[in-house]
């Protein structure tokens, strides 16, 4: 693979980073709204990007093919989502300190951070993702191609200042949290 090719294919994966994290942080949020009738819930970042939400359809996205077995594409559907929700609560714990989520209420949950109820969500969700939403995420990216290749590499920026200015303020606020002054 070329180095044209490969900034290429880094400049698709942010675009689609982009869409889904934003359209996970939407489905979140009006989620919040209806079961607490807030629209906006705490996130890790401060903008409008989940990146849980990114992730996953990223990896189904180069894991699936056209030729990929219906079966194993259920299979994937259903595990991707829920490996990503759980090391993504396991690793926020445990630098954070802190559970952004909780299905400890929820049967057949594995520490509160994933639930079969939700796997089985997600996994609907992310078939719906992969056979409906993505083609037109496709042609989306096609129309915008040139205009997104000079942008691409501002919102990878965004998202690595945005990431780290996260950490910085979630690990200081755990630490206030572990450290309280008496």
């Amino acid at each position: 693979m070329t180095s044209t090719m490969l900034i290429k294919e880094a400049g698709m994966a942010i675009y689609f980073f982009s869409i889904y994290s934003l359209l996970g942080w939407l489905l979140e949020n009006c989620y919040n709204l209806i079961t607490n009738r807030k629209f906006f819930k705490p996130n890790f970042f401060v903008g409008p990007f989940k990146p849980m939400y990114g992730f996953a359809p990223l990896l189904l996205v180069y894991l699936i093919t056209p030729e990929r077995n219906w079966m194993i594409v259920i299979l994937l559907c259903f595990i991707i989502p829920t490996l990503v929700e759980y090391v993504s609560g396991m690793l926020l714990q445990r630098f954070f300190n802190r559970q952004w989520w909780d299905y400890s209420s929820n049967p057949l949950q594995l520490h509160g951070h994933i639930c079969l109820l939700f796997s089985a969500y997600w996994g609907i969700l992310s078939l719906l993702c992969i056979k409906i939403i993505h083609p037109f995420v496709l042609i989306s990216y096609e129309g915008i191609g040139a205009i997104w290749n000079f942008l691409w590499p501002i919102i990878l920026f965004y998202f690595i200042v945005e990431f780290v200015a996260a950490i910085r303020r979630h690990s200081a606020l755990a630490q206030s949290i572990s450290n309280p002054i008496h």
